[in-house]
């Protein structure tokens, strides 16, 4: 003998109030990952900054000012800027000329992706000491 149960019935309502749920949850659920994400970018601008804080004869001795900026690290001098911005796990290292642009504005001349706060520092570097040649 088979028993025969009776087909669940089909309700457009309560389909519709389920979509709504898993869309509810998905949106959270993507509004927390975003959430997380900004406050890993934003340690790790605070590590950059850290790191190059403890050097500040140096900054001094070069003519640097560091500001942090919520996500942005930049290394201001009278003829250049160098920064560093974390955005989605990565960061974008630009250099900027100041020598040929209008006062406040500056335009990247250079520009590199990378990974990690310590890939940051090291091209910071690199295009500081480009500036210094």
């Amino acid at each position: 003998m088979t028993s025969r149960t009776k087909p669940t019935t089909l309700s457009l309502a309560a389909a519709f109030e389920a979509e709504q749920a898993r869309r509810e949850d998905v949106r959270r659920e993507r509004e927390a990952a975003e959430r997380r994400q900004q406050e890993q970018d934003l340690e790790r601008a605070e590590e950059l900054e850290a790191a190059i804080r403890a050097d500040a004869l140096f900054l001094a001795d070069k003519g640097l000012v560091l500001d942090r900026r919520r996500y942005t690290v930049s290394l201001d001098h009278v003829d250049f800027r160098i920064a560093a911005y974390f955005e989605a796990g990565r960061a974008s290292v630009t250099a900027a000329d100041k020598r040929t642009t209008l006062p406040g504005a500056s335009a990247p001349r250079k520009r590199e992706q990378v990974d990690t706060v310590a890939q940051a520092l090291d091209v910071m570097a690199q295009f500081l000491a480009d500036e210094f040649r």
